[in-house]
């Protein structure tokens, strides 16, 4: 068995309201044995060293996710429950968790329809338990974070000599262009994207000192506007737009990050995990890190 708070913890975004897909993805069958993708992102977290899961859920899809994991997930698990009231972004759906995680303590913060993998997982948590200072983000290269035919939003990284962070740009409707090309149909220059290029998952490393930024952006944040992105902010904290300067360490994933956007996804995501297991990258039972053969 693996120790009790022996890593930190890791916030999972489910309170999405998964428009393109049409359904809860978190619960999507994604695994080699039916399991969800919310089962896959905590046992492959827990696999890297993380000790606690915060589910942040809406009130919508809340309640069937939080059915699934008190009726599915081992006993062992260090769970706790988030609600996020309203969809305003994923700023304050990282604001809803606050609660549930030490104060005093780095966390991490993923989506729930991204599998990321228990690799990149564990470099997002041997930074958190380095003791450092700097913020944190995993990227991965754009031709292995995609899956598929169908545009998504990709956050293209700009990243400095010493591997820090220096700008986030979105680029929307991204397709593959042919072998190892990618295009962006937003109607931006450069349109062309190479796939090696890195981008964000939105898997990050906080600090307690990220917490007065994003206190401070959803307290300035428009009303009208909608939702607050975690990308944006970020982007206004490494180009100082936001009044003051934050270091994001950029640590980069060498596996594929596979998640379900739209329906279609979820046959290729499957595919994919397969692939995974068979390739020795991920274990063909989840949660087997909790009970490790003799």
């Amino acid at each position: 068995m693996i120790e009790a708070a022996s890593g930190p913890a890791l916030v999972v975004l489910a309170a999405g309201q998964a428009r393109r897909y049409g359904g809860c993805k978190p619960l999507a069958p994604v695994g080699p044995g039916g399991e969800a993708i919310i089962d896959l992102v905590a046992s492959d977290a827990i696999a890297a060293g993380f000790s606690t899961i915060v589910l942040v859920l809406s009130p919508s899809t809340g309640p069937a996710i939080r059915y699934h994991v008190e009726h599915e997930w081992p006993r062992a698990i260090d769970v706790r429950f988030a609600e996020q009231a309203t969809p305003r972004g994923t700023v304050d759906a990282v604001a809803s968790a606050w609660g549930e995680v030490d104060a005093d303590a780095p966390y991490g913060v993923a989506n729930a329809d991204d599998l990321y993998g228990p690799a990149p997982l564990a470099l997002l948590a041997s930074h958190l338990a380095g003791g450092r200072e700097e913020q944190a983000i995993v990227t991965f290269a754009l031709s292995l974070a995609t899956i598929g035919g169908a545009p998504v939003t990709r956050g293209v990284c700009t990243v400095s000599p010493d591997s820090l962070l220096s700008g986030i740009d979105e680029r929307r409707l991204v397709v593959p262009d042919g072998p190892g090309r990618f295009r962006a149909g937003d109607g931006r220059e450069p349109a062309a994207l190479a796939g090696d290029s890195l981008v964000s998952m939105n898997l990050w490393g906080f600090t307690p000192g990220m917490r007065p930024h994003l206190e401070a952006a959803l307290a300035g944040a428009d009303p009208d506007r909608g939702e607050v992105l975690l990308p944006d902010v970020v982007a206004s904290l490494v180009d100082g737009t936001a009044g003051g300067r934050q270091p994001f360490r950029v640590l980069r994933a060498t596996t594929r990050c596979v998640g379900v956007t739209h329906p279609d996804d979820l046959t290729l995501v499957q595919e994919a995990i397969a692939r995974q297991v068979g390739r020795g990258e991920r274990a063909a039972e989840p949660w087997s890190v909790l009970h490790p053969a003799p």
